[in-house]
């Protein structure tokens, strides 16, 4: 099952990319599939045939891994 990062590059718009698993802290490039922006449409300054990319994590700032639906079984303290 495909994990969905925000990745956040430097002096750049950040866009989604799915992987199949998180980074290591060894990694020194990311490689992910299907990049687009959170609406969906393709990034600005990538090919709209680009179905894959290898990223330096030297130009990421940080990632964000967003919820994939199996979180909502963990048990939550508070109240919404």
């Amino acid at each position: 099952m495909a994990i969905l990062l925000y990745v956040h590059l430097e002096k750049t718009e950040p866009f989604l990319l799915e992987v199949e698993e998180l980074p290591n802290v060894t990694d020194t490039l990311l490689i992910g599939k299907h990049p687009r922006r959170l609406d969906n449409k393709s990034v600005s300054y990538m090919r709209d045939d680009v179905n894959l990319v290898i990223l330096p994590f030297s130009q990421i700032s940080f990632l964000e891994v967003l919820p994939t639906g199996q979180e909502e079984d963990i048990f939550k303290p508070f109240r919404e």
